[in-house]
């Protein structure tokens, strides 16, 4: 039998699991890293921290698989979108990764709108110019920090520097790179015209696959340290809501899904480009061929249950750990005994400023009603 290994670079951790072509679980590891903020509206993530966890995790994957090495074919990655990883000539990492949450770019943004109509970035990028896309990550690192910039010879995304440090390749995937701003996304293919504008060398950017595209195979160092053979594929892979969508069955016409991550997404398939001409929702490539998806996202789902529980659970946490028991289980149970509602509190998740149908960075977050009725849990069951 053949087996094939997914992995996810996720925003708090990696998750890896390897599976048996019936798609049975054979194994699975997850590594946590942390998220840094340097300054309010930031996010930045260690792209050798991501490196690091996913090297490790396919080791004890590979470790758990009581099978022939060989008979592991091939390796699909998915990811967080929009992060701005910059590598040099050597390929080393320049500066931390700007994530997809992070929100310091509106300057950028609105010197993006003086030299291209909003209505012609939605032509071509199918999207408005957005602050936590990459496009405008790149422009705040060429006037913020002109040094880095000089010094970049590669810019890819986080699952695509996983890629590279696999194989070696400079590659990314049509969904992924939907989410860059530079891709023409009706033509599936990087935009000269945007690059030109924004005076972007096309040379930094990696080639451009289908998600089901053999982009490599491990490296020598890749297979040491992970056990596999030099044998092993790596495909192109999506970025981590088209590789869901797949995984769900959301690959025809008249199907759609949510899912609650750290972001919340409704996610749905198109066999046609179809682009909202006011940029409300995002239209991407999908990781079927020749088809795209649209969805709408919110910046700060469970990012907003973990900065609650982060910043007034400690006693849940202490009570939790105490029990040896999870603090979410704890946070459930308090949250089970406030009614749907939480008596008329209510909580607008703008943590992280705010995509759809906004596009505001400057948004924040609100607790709207509280009274002297409400307690700890009452805010909890609001976030929830």
């Amino acid at each position: 039998m053949n087996y094939l290994i997914g992995i996810d670079v996720g925003t708090s951790a990696t998750k890896t699991v390897l599976f048996d072509e019936a798609g049975n679980v054979i194994a699975s590891a997850s590594l946590a890293y942390p998220l840094y903020q340097p300054q309010n509206g930031w996010a930045e993530q260690r792209p050798e921290d991501w490196r690091d966890a996913v090297f490790a995790a396919i080791k004890e994957v590979v470790e758990r698989f009581d099978g022939a090495l060989e008979d592991i074919k091939g390796i699909g990655i998915s990811g967080q979108m929009h992060g701005l990883v910059m590598l040099d000539e050597k390929g080393e990492v320049i500066r931390p990764s700007i994530i997809w949450c992070d929100q310091r770019t509106g300057a950028e943004v609105e010197d993006m709108l003086k030299r291209m109509p909003r209505e012609k970035w939605i032509e071509i990028t199918a999207n408005p110019p957005l602050t936590g896309w990459t496009a405008a990550k790149i422009l705040w690192v060429k006037k913020n920090e002109p040094e880095n910039y000089r010094r970049c010879h590669h810019i890819l995304l986080p699952k695509d520097y996983i890629r590279y440090t696999l194989t070696g390749a400079f590659a990314t995937e049509v969904s992924d790179a939907s989410g860059m701003q530079l891709l023409d996304v009706p033509a599936r293919d990087w935009s000269d015209e945007v690059l030109k504008v924004l005076d972007i060398d096309r040379s930094l950017l990696g080639d451009v696959y289908e998600s089901c595209q053999v982009t490599g195979t491990l490296t020598r160092e890749a297979a040491e340290r992970t056990g596999l053979t030099t044998e092993t594929r790596v495909v192109g892979g999506a970025g981590e809501n088209a590789a869901a969508a797949v995984g769900t069955g959301v690959v025809r016409d008249g199907r759609a899904f949510t899912t609650i991550g750290t972001s919340g997404v409704v996610f749905a398939h198109s066999n046609k480009v179809a682009i909202d001409p006011k940029g409300r929702v995002h239209t991407c490539c999908c990781a079927v061929p020749g088809a795209w998806h649209v969805m709408g996202v919110t910046q700060g789902a469970g990012l907003s249950l973990k900065w609650f529980k982060d910043q007034f659970c400690q006693d849940y946490s202490a009570r939790a750990e105490a029990e040896g028991r999870d603090v979410y289980d704890r946070i459930n149970e308090e949250v089970a005994t406030v009614p749907a509602g939480s008596d008329r509190l209510l909580y607008l998740p703008y943590l992280m400023g705010e995509r759809t149908p906004h596009l505001d960075a400057d948004c924040r977050g609100v607790f709207f009603g509280l009274s002297a009725i409400h307690q700890k849990k009452h805010l909890l069951r609001a976030v929830m």
